[in-house]
C-alpha cells in the first residue's frame, strides 16, 4: 500500500477546480500508484481542470512513467450552461464556450508537474482508436451519458495490460445517487470475465485486468 501523496500535491489536489473527493483521490493515488511501478503509461479520460491529473502524474513521477490525460475541453453535458456542474469561470468569454484547458494548465504548473503529463486535446474515441500501446492503469472520468461512457470503455478497456488497472468513477447502483452510465460499463467489465474487482471508495471502483474480455 502506498503512503499516499506529498502534502503538497494532496493539498493542490483540494485547492484545484472538480468534483472528486480526498477519500476517493487517495484510493485513485494507491491504484495509480501500483499500477506505476510497471512503467506503463496511467490514462486518463476527463480531464476537466486538472484535479485527478495530479494525483495521477504524482504516482507516474514516483512509479518513472507517465500520465496521459484526454479531453476536449468543452465540458461534459452536465457542465454546460444552465446545468448543474456549470462554472462560468471556465468560459472563453472570446467564443462562448466552456475551455478547461488553460485552467488545467496552471493547476500543472504551480504542482510542479507539467513534465509528467502528456496532455492530449481531443474526443476520447478518437484517441483511442489512435492508441497502440498497453497501459498500466485507465481511469474513466469523462461523460457521463451511456453514449460516452460505453465508447470511453470500448476505446480504453482493450488496452489495458493484462493484471493493469481499470478505475471507473461515478459508479452508483442506486439511481437516486447519480446517473448510470458509469455503473453499466462497470457491470459489463465484470460480466466480461476481463476484469475483477480489487476495491472501491465512495463512487469510485478498481478492477483488475484478470482475463481478455471487454
Amino acid at each position: 500500500m502506498s503512503s499516499g501523496p506529498k502534502p503538497e500535491i494532496l493539498a493542490a489536489f483540494e485547492a484545484a477546480k472538480g468534483f472528486m473527493p480526498v477519500d476517493e483521490g487517495l484510493a485513485l493515488y494507491e491504484a495509480a500508484t501500483e499500477a506505476a511501478v510497471r512503467g506503463l503509461p496511467l490514462l486518463e479520460v476527463g480531464t476537466y481542470c486538472g484535479r485527478s491529473t495530479l494525483l495521477l502524474a504524482d504516482a507516474a513521477r514516483e512509479g518513472g512513467t507517465v500520465a496521459v490525460t484526454v479531453d476536449h475541453h468543452r465540458g461534459s453535458e452536465e457542465q454546460q450552461p444552465g446545468w448543474e456542474y456549470h462554472d462560468a469561470d471556465v468560459v472563453d468569454p472570446e467564443v462562448g464556450r466552456m475551455d478547461t484547458l488553460p485552467t488545467f494548465r496552471r493547476t500543472l504548473f504551480h504542482a510542479g508537474l507539467e513534465d509528467h503529463v502528456i496532455a492530449v486535446v481531443g474526443r476520447s474515441p478518437q484517441v483511442a482508436a489512435l492508441w497502440g500501446m498497453p497501459l498500466g492503469l485507465v481511469f474513466i472520468d469523462g461523460g457521463h451519458t451511456d453514449e460516452h461512457a460505453t465508447a470511453d470503455y470500448e476505446g480504453w478497456a482493450p488496452h489495458v495490460a493484462p493484471d493493469g488497472l481499470l478505475v471507473i468513477h461515478d459508479v452508483f447502483a442506486d439511481p437516486a445517487d447519480g446517473g448510470q452510465a458509469p455503473y453499466r460499463i462497470y457491470r459489463r467489465a465484470l460480466e466480461s470475465g476481463g476484469f475483477s474487482e480489487v476495491s472501491r471508495a465512495g463512487s469510485l471502483h478498481v478492477l483488475r485486468r484478470t482475463g481478455t474480455g471487454v
